[in-house]
């Protein structure tokens, strides 16, 4: 039987997920909730003011109908991660039972300090739940350039059956039991990511940024380790894939909103009126840690940046300051 999709969130992952979706089925919906944006996707396939260079395949049907994802088999939830829950409430009446709910934001939600995963089986507790997460930009995923991801699911058969639906020549899906892992790396990377714009905005070098980078993969780790995450997953490529992609590049909202911070912006000058997780997740994050006992200075030190309990500079200083320890 073809498999129905729909795609919640017109944003550019959206977009370029629905894309993807497109080359091997006939009906993909793509539903957003401006119906001034849709609407210039539906006219035009493609918005430039907001999504520049993504074009959106002609067969795909923008829509701010929700009714329409009722036939969807597979449902691809695109929305930022705050708005996950209700975004997922506001479906409910339209989901059928057993239908495959692929998260691809990566965070945690404010406040109840949940995985995405944890939101979805709560709202929709009778869809399937899977993740897609890993190193991937949307417009190179638009522009048909080789990308890997990582698409987790406790069901393995479930699992493989979404890498054959959603696998296309230019996008490899690997398979995973592993939703926490995925997860984990997924809302984790975009933190450091901001640490790694801000050592690049405060020109520390070279040096220091592979340090960074390494130094942010042994935070990760334990907190895979403490929350139950397979090392193998975090080794993956949603773990140290995602995390070397988004530290190495201002393609990342998260890295471009660091290094603005680095360079002297303020907080609303640098987020340019865009969306950057990390700065959601970084609070959360840190008192995730702290509830579990996990040593994360970088973690902690970019919340205490972007709460503005610390300057730049005095966490440059506390960081380079914490006390000589074992590499592990």
């Amino acid at each position: 039987m073809a498999q129905q999709i729909a795609v919640l969130g017109a944003g550019a992952w959206g977009v370029a997920l629905a894309n993807v979706a497109a080359q091997n089925h006939n009906s993909v919906l793509l539903w957003g909730r401006n119906s001034t944006h849709i609407d210039i996707l539906a006219q035009e396939g493609e918005n430039p003011q907001k999504l520049p260079g993504l074009f959106l395949n002609p067969t795909i049907r923008p829509s701010i109908d929700l009714e329409l994802i009722k036939s969807a088999t597979i449902i691809l939830g695109v929305v930022p991660a705050q708005s996950m829950r209700a975004v997922a409430r506001l479906v409910t009446p339209f989901i059928n039972k057993g239908t495959s709910f692929v998260i691809c934001a990566k965070g945690l939600e404010i406040g109840s300090k949940k995985f995405m995963s944890e939101i979805i089986s709560e709202e929709l507790p009778e869809t399937k739940i899977a993740i897609l997460s890993g190193p991937s930009f949307a417009l190179d995923v638009c522009n048909g350039l080789p990308t890997a991801v990582t698409l987790a699911s406790s069901d393995e058969d479930h699992a493989q059956f979404l890498c054959n639906e959603l696998s296309v020549k230019n996008l490899r899906l690997y398979r995973s039991t592993d939703v926490r892992g995925a997860e984990i790396g997924g809302a984790a990377k975009n933190v450091f990511a901001i640490a790694a714009g801000l050592a690049a905005g405060r020109l520390l070098g070279a040096s220091a940024q592979a340090a960074l980078i390494a130094r942010s993969f042994a935070e990760l780790m334990r907190l895979g380790r403490n929350l139950g995450a397979q090392q193998e997953t975090l080794m993956g490529l949603s773990g140290l894939g995602d995390l070397v992609l988004t530290c190495g590049s201002s393609q990342s909202r998260n890295f471009a909103f660091g290094e603005a911070l680095g360079r002297g912006l303020r907080l609303p000058e640098a987020q340019q009126g865009k969306l950057v997780e990390g700065a959601y997740t970084a609070n959360v994050l840190s008192e995730l840690a702290g509830a579990h006992n996990i040593d994360m200075p970088i973690v902690n030190a970019v919340n205490a940046i972007l709460s503005e309990k610390m300057t730049i500079d005095e966490s440059i200083e506390t960081l380079l300051m914490r006390p000589l320890r074992s590499e592990i």
